[in-house]
């Protein structure tokens, strides 16, 4: 296997970037619950990950792999998502469950953020095609390289239980499960830097 291409994602990579891992959430749990109808999740879920990580581009903290097989957005410390934008979209668009549960879930999440200073990962996908190659550790250890030669944090939450031993594998630790109603599970995660 050769090593995974990664490169940061500029502005004008953004539509891929968002495409890639629009394909790699049509199955993950808090999406669907979010929107069970897929040409709803399809026509909501690219504006709801731009609100959510769309600032990594900016801060040159976008990365993809391998001509956007995957992508991973990256926010740094100090730099948080558009939650006026996502509060907005996600009322507006998701389901009725959602809109029932939802602003308590994102509660449960802002109280598992780190005080501290920390990089965030709102959102990292792979391409169901290609996913299995290793494209998402590569991804995760590229931006970790940096965490850890600035000795910073990286805290994420797992939406599908799947990938939780992927980010254990990459030195995350379960902070706790956040679920309120119907909800399905969602796991905070925090990494201290390796030395």
């Amino acid at each position: 296997m050769t090593t995974p291409i990664i490169k940061t994602a500029t502005a004008s990579d953004e539509a891929r970037a968002v495409a890639v891992v629009t394909l790699a959430f049509s199955t993950d749990p808090a999406a669907r619950w979010t929107w069970p109808d897929p040409q709803q999740f399809l026509d909501h879920f690219p504006s709801v990950a731009r609100a959510f990580g769309g600032k990594a581009f900016a801060h040159q903290s976008a990365h993809c792999v391998d001509c956007f097989a995957g992508a991973a957005l990256w926010l740094p410390p100090g730099v948080s998502p558009d939650e006026d934008a996502l509060s907005t979209l996600l009322q507006r668009t998701g389901s009725a469950a959602f809109r029932k549960d939802g602003a308590a879930v994102f509660d449960q999440m802002g109280r598992h953020h780190p005080r501290e200073p920390h990089w965030y990962l709102p959102i990292i996908g792979v391409d169901p095609f290609h996913q299995g190659k290793g494209y998402g550790a590569a991804l995760m250890q590229h931006a970790l390289a940096s965490c850890d030669r600035d000795q910073a944090l990286a805290y994420l939450e797992s939406s599908n239980p799947r990938n939780i031993p992927l980010y254990q594998r990459q030195g995350f630790k379960v902070l706790g499960t956040i679920q309120v109603g119907t909800s399905p599970p969602i796991v905070p995660m925090l990494r201290t830097p390796r030395r």
